[in-house]
């Protein structure tokens, strides 16, 4: 029953490729994380609806992932089963008119800003150095503080585990800093982007500016989820934890970016219960000595 069934009818199944007790630290960006139950890739959304439909009938616990930049997973694994999305819902397509883009979720962040200013398309500049899919960051809203993957969204695709595809306009969904209206349990599958001609070296120039400022300002090259608390609307997290003496604390190979100290960075032998450490050390100071209570950006999966 439960684990075994669910093997038994996804195994060989079309479109779905199973891995038991794969190690999560070869999928998150920290590098850290003990193993999944079960590993699942789905290459279509018949895939991922037959996927979703075992696993929720057989009640095995279930998590959608991406590029596993935004996540810390427990040294003891995840006792589930984490699903990512493949070949079709990598797709790039380009309208008739040019400027509107529509991309699969898993299309990885990067690989797309380079592709549309190859394409001289515009307005996606923003994100270089972001790490991700395309679906992560509408999930999330990421971008900084004046700009936001939000504010491209014409409109997007999800799934509903139970119900089947669901259609949003941009204005059907609330758009906030690092956070959407768009339900937890829905699966973004594709968005439709509006992007803006724009000459290649103009495109490339704003693209090195923006890199260059995250080069200087973020520990890029080093293992991280990136930010790892949202900032308060009137502070910033970082110069908080940096006004505690903070930057440098370190447990076991887990450290405060001496760069950014909203980074907890994995100096290469670092284990989840290390940047947890650090995590919840940073949380109580902040708290101690402001007085505010910081909300992880960072999700915990098998803790």
């Amino acid at each position: 029953m439960g684990l075994f069934n669910a093997i038994m009818a996804l195994s060989g199944a079309a479109d779905i490729d199973i891995i038991e007790d794969e190690r999560m630290s070869r999928h998150t960006t920290y590098r850290v994380g003990g193993p999944a139950s079960l590993f699942i890739t789905c290459q279509s959304y018949h895939g991922l609806r037959r996927a979703v439909e075992v696993l929720s009938r057989e009640q095995i616990p279930w998590v959608l992932l991406g590029r596993g930049s935004n996540i810390l997973v427990s040294d003891d694994g995840y006792q589930g089963a984490v699903i990512v999305l493949g070949r079709e819902f990598q797709r790039t397509v380009i309208a008739e008119d040019g400027v509107h883009v529509t991309v699969g979720a898993a299309t990885v962040l990067s690989r797309l800003v380079n592709e549309m200013m190859s394409r001289g398309l515009s307005g996606l500049e923003f994100t270089v150095g972001i790490p991700g899919t395309v679906g992560g960051a509408v999930s999330m809203n990421a971008g900084t503080r004046r700009e936001w993957i939000g504010q491209l969204v014409e409109s997007l695709v999800t799934y509903v585990p139970g119900e089947g595809l669901r259609y949003y306009d941009h204005d059907d969904i609330y758009w906030g800093y690092r956070e959407t209206g768009l339900p937890g349990s829905e699966i973004v599958l594709e968005a439709t982007l509006v992007l803006k001609p724009g000459k290649k070296d103009d495109i490339r120039e704003r693209m090195e500016r923006y890199l260059g400022r995250r080069r200087r300002s973020q520990p890029i090259g080093k293992a991280s989820c990136g930010s790892v608390f949202r900032n308060p609307s009137d502070k910033s997290v970082g110069a908080m934890i940096d006004d505690c003496g903070l930057k440098g604390f370190s447990v076991g190979g887990a450290e405060v970016s001496p760069v950014h100290a909203n980074f907890i960075v994995n100096n290469g032998s670092a284990t989840a219960k290390d940047v947890l450490s650090v995590i919840q050390h940073v949380h109580a100071k902040v708290k101690e000595t402001y007085g505010v209570e910081l909300q992880p950006e960072v999700k915990f999966l098998g803790f």
